[in-house]
């Protein structure tokens, strides 16, 4: 019988399969549900949700990036896992405004599907070639399972009761790798158990990453197209333009393409494993968050560039989004090199340094000085890179 499994081959990435891609058109979608979920309630209460709904997406999407890097998604079977999760995604994505209203149950019902479905799907593929890793998922599927409980008990109850059920959903969730998954009876999964195949993992991240970026240029096109056509509108697009490709500069120029294949897949399997789960699973939430965010802070400016100043909500888009999403590339280039990026400090603090002034700006210079912090970093970056590299010729 064939295995169901990536046949790997020693010094090669894995490729990334045309399937894989297709499954990840859902989450475009469930991107864009979340930024204008997040802008249609700007406030505390809304950002919590956002938030909860965030951390559901992204779990669902790291775990199958998760699952594909042992399955090989060219066999039928593999592929037709993907087209059904697809299917519950779908349901899953269109749910997301109202997740906190009337759709809550669609919205746990496919989030819970497509988790313990997927790990049972991966725990049976496995079960001839590999069945330690089959024994892995079968305790990741009783973690999913016990999450799950809080997010269909939460669908029945009113907002406010919802949010702390699906918040402990949540932490649930998050922790269960930290605690290596233990589970009565089957013990606990060791690190050096779980043979990451690194360069596929990269790629998978980095393409999710385009996805989020993707999202924050279609809002600043869509709105820019509805906008006054003028001088203040054009000037506010290009800023907002200029702070997306720094933003891609700063994780791909400088984080992503030149130090992750080499570190991910050095060493030994306990490390790769590590940082799999530490630099991908758990820092790209944080990443992800951020691009949102700032997607919020580019709908607003383009709104309203001038005129009054930034409230609070304008603040923290603007320049929240990007220093969140400095945070998670912090932790990320941390992982990756064993060391913190001292470049990408100095952008933390003089972005919450604009944070504590910028109430008294108008959104436009806001965002022009947010976006002259991203570009300097990115440049700081590529410049001690090419001195490195000119260093070592």
């Amino acid at each position: 019988m064939r295995s169901y499994l990536r046949q790997r081959v020693v010094g090669e990435a894995a490729r990334v399969d045309f399937a894989e891609l297709f499954f990840d058109l859902v989450f475009v979608f469930a991107v864009t549900q979340v930024s204008h979920t997040l802008l249609a309630h700007l406030s505390w209460q809304g950002a919590i949700q956002a938030a909860i709904v965030l951390f559901a997406m992204w779990w669902v999407w790291i775990y199958t990036a998760w699952a594909t890097n042992w399955l090989d998604p060219t066999r039928p079977v593999v592929r037709l896992m993907l087209f059904a999760l697809m299917l519950a995604g779908l349901v899953f994505s269109t749910s997301i405004p109202e997740a906190f209203g009337e759709r809550g149950l669609p919205f746990a019902l496919a989030y819970v599907f497509m988790q313990v479905g997927r790990c049972l799907f991966t725990a049976w593929a496995m079960r001839r070639d590999t069945p330690g890793n089959a024994v892995n998922f079968l305790r990741i599927t009783s973690w999913q399972a016990f999450g799950g409980l809080f997010w269909i008990i939460g669908a029945f109850l009113p907002v406010e009761q919802r949010m702390i059920v699906w918040t402990i959903a949540v932490i649930v969730e998050y922790a269960s790798p930290a605690l290596a998954f233990w589970t009565p009876w089957l013990g606990k999964t060791a690190l050096n158990a779980l043979d990451v195949e690194g360069g596929h993992m990269a790629e998978r991240a980095g393409l999710f990453i385009i996805i989020a970026l993707g999202e924050s240029i279609l809002v600043t096109g869509a709105t820019f197209a509805d906008a006054h056509f003028d001088g203040l509108t054009l000037t506010a697009f290009i800023v907002a333009f200029i702070g997306s490709v720094a933003m891609w500069w700063i994780y791909f120029n400088n984080s992503a393409e030149h130090h992750v294949p080499d570190h991910v897949d050095a060493g030994t399997v306990k490390r790769t494993s590590d940082l799999a789960r530490n630099a991908y699973t758990y820092f790209h939430t944080i990443i992800v968050a951020g691009i949102i965010v700032s997607a919020v802070g580019d709908e607003l400016l383009l709104a309203h560039p001038t005129g009054h100043h930034a409230d609070l909500g304008t603040l923290l888009t603007i320049v929240g989004g990007p220093l969140l999403y400095l945070c998670g590339t912090s932790l990320f280039q941390g992982t990756l090199r064993r060391q913190w990026p001292v470049s990408t400090g100095v952008a933390i603090v003089l972005l919450v340094g604009l944070c504590l002034v910028g109430g008294n700006l108008e959104p436009l210079p806001l965002a022009a000085m947010t976006a002259l912090v991203l570009v300097g970093l990115g440049a700081w970056d590529t410049v001690a890179r090419e001195r490195r590299s000119a260093a070592q010729a």
